[in-house]
């Protein structure tokens, strides 16, 4: 099986496309540290304005962890796609160039082949998923230093010390592994119903649009549904950042204000990725090739 994720490891990587991705991730994040290192005392002005009558924040609201934070609001809603340009072609893109036959006569099986396809486009993607960590965490904190996190909710505010901070972005990043590899899985199951390379990427960009649509609408009929779309919990490694606070209302270190939901999000991801997966070695299995 190794060797087989070697050969799809090695066919994913010679694409001059696949770079694209971790391209855009770099030019993106640094546009926006730039932009926030040049003129971050006016975003931090701006981000205080509301509160400055009733708070006083001691310390350096604008560092790395709160720089990372802004970028993981921005990109994270967006590296879905680019997970799609790779993972939507694992198997449409064999069939393109006529070569799928080639690899089904080998002596591994079709199961086989499929699975050694999605674990290479699983490690793509959380490839992508540390180097956008490395850039948006790591760098951010270099070039803003680290500081105590302050974050803006929509009816509150959180205050978590600078001790207390680095623990939950780890969280928030191995939530977000299986955000994306439910991504992938979805972009794989479009591959195998198609015989060519843009109808299965344009089709999982189309269905994660779609169904984020259906997560963000408060309409009684989709409410019903909501909790079983993968897009509903995509975005829940936000909930690392929220803590549970004492009857003095002071924050209480180490702690997660709702795990559960984060435990039932990781469930729901983790179901449609066996589910995408199972349904495409099915789909694969009964397919005729024809090229």
């Amino acid at each position: 099986m190794w060797s087989l994720i070697q050969i799809e490891l090695y066919k994913i990587f010679r694409r001059p496309r696949t770079y694209i991705a971790f391209g855009a991730i770099a030019a993106l994040i640094v546009v926006i540290q730039l932009g926030l290192k040049i003129d971050g005392d006016a975003y931090a002005g701006f981000l205080m304005k509301d509160i400055n009558d009733t708070l006083t924040v001691d310390g350096k609201v604008l560092n790395g962890y709160l720089i990372c934070y802004i970028l993981l609001q921005l990109l994270l809603v967006h590296v879905p796609l680019l997970v799609a340009l790779i993972a939507a072609d694992m198997i449409s893109g064999e069939a393109n160039l006529g070569t799928l036959r080639l690899l089904f006569s080998t002596p591994y099986s079709r199961t086989h082949w499929v699975i050694a396809k999605f674990i290479a486009a699983s490690i793509y993607t959380i490839l992508l998923l540390i180097w956008l960590a490395f850039l948006a965490l790591f760098v951010s904190m270099w070039i803003f230093g680290t500081d105590d996190l302050f974050l803006m909710k929509s009816n509150y505010v959180v205050l978590i010390e600078q001790s207390d901070v680095l623990w939950r972005y780890v969280g928030a990043f191995v939530f977000a592994s299986f955000s994306l590899l439910t991504v992938t899985s979805l972009g794989f199951l479009m591959s195998s119903l198609s015989s060519n390379s843009i109808g299965p990427i344009v089709g999982t960009m189309s269905a994660i649009v779609f169904f984020t649509i259906l997560s963000t609408l408060n309409i009684p009929l989709f409410n019903l549904v909501k909790p079983y779309l993968f897009t509903t919990h995509m975005n829940n490694w936000k909930e690392f950042f929220d803590i549970k606070v004492n009857m003095d209302n002071e924050a209480i270190r180490g702690s997660i204000l709702n795990i559960a939901k984060i435990k039932t999000s990781i469930l729901v991801l983790t179901l449609h990725i066996i589910l995408f997966v199972t349904a495409s070695v099915i789909i694969i299995k009964k397919k005729d090739i024809l090229s």
